[in-house]
């Protein structure tokens, strides 16, 4: 990780949150209480949203939107004003740390490496059902302009779809023979994509001799991609990642080649 220079951010030091006017610390801030808003208690409610607002370093705080979600539950979203600085030249951040490349310099650069395919064995673990995310990376189709890992003709890509258990994900891989290991986890309740992804990668430690264990990824909008190295993987993709990330990402660890040129802006 390495801190973000204070240039790149447009601002020159400490900055408060923009609401109405600069530096006016104006936030917004939502949240559901396991309260009743219907009739007399819709003042109980608000006032008990003020004081966590309150508490939470906002004041003044207003409710400014509550809405009953169910029966004893209502959703707030509360406006107000911090008095809290952020320090965009101490904010640590994990930097991509290999070119971006074509799916032409890709290609080459797997058949000049490897002389043969790259395979890649992908899908969501556990309950997940949500195959948005690795479909969109492994999918031709692929995401934001970029066509998915399947349009790469160097790589051989098996998508698993959703809720695949961890040992059919090992065995999986040991039949496909993977280079690498993509797993998209979008079910975030309780930290079920912490729990999962560490079940995973314990088992593939477990299966696989240290050299011979394929890539870890993982990736999700709930990821913080810090994480990699408390969570047992290689590497962790957040939300917004594309397809040519992920694709470079894989010729970087797995056939790198001085020469791969960049072909597009980092």
């Amino acid at each position: 990780m390495s801190a973000v220079p204070t240039g790149s951010t447009g601002a020159a030091g400490p900055i408060r949150p923009y609401g109405d006017t600069t530096g006016d610390g104006m936030v917004q801030l939502s949240f559901t209480l396991p309260l009743s808003s219907v009739g007399a208690r819709s003042k109980v409610a608000e006032g008990a949203a003020v004081q966590l607002a309150n508490k939470m370093g906002m004041d003044p705080a207003l409710v400014v939107h509550a809405k009953q979600m169910g029966e004893g539950y209502t959703f707030f979203v509360v406006y107000g004003r911090v008095n809290h600085l952020v320090d965009p030249s101490k904010v640590e951040v994990v930097e991509r740390d290999y070119p971006l490349l074509s799916p032409k310099d890709a290609n080459t650069a797997i058949k000049r490496s490897l002389r043969r395919r790259l395979v890649v064995v992908g899908g969501c673990i556990g309950t997940d059902a949500h195959t948005v995310g690795i479909d969109a990376i492994l999918n031709i189709k692929g995401f934001a302009g970029e066509k998915g890992l399947e349009y790469y003709r160097e790589l051989k890509v098996v998508n698993l779809g959703a809720q695949v258990s961890v040992p059919e994900l090992v065995e999986r891989a040991r039949e496909e023979k993977a280079d690498a290991v993509l797993v998209s986890q979008v079910v975030t309740q309780r930290d079920a994509h912490l729990l999962n992804t560490r079940e995973m990668s314990a088992a593939f430690r477990e299966s696989y001799p240290v050299d011979e264990r394929p890539l870890l990824i993982v990736g999700g909008p709930r990821f913080d991609e810090s994480m990699a190295g408390d969570l047992g993987v290689d590497r962790v993709f957040s939300r917004g990642t594309t397809p040519g990330e992920v694709a470079s990402y894989l010729v970087h660890r797995l056939a790198p080649t001085p020469s791969a040129p960049s072909t597009k802006a980092g």
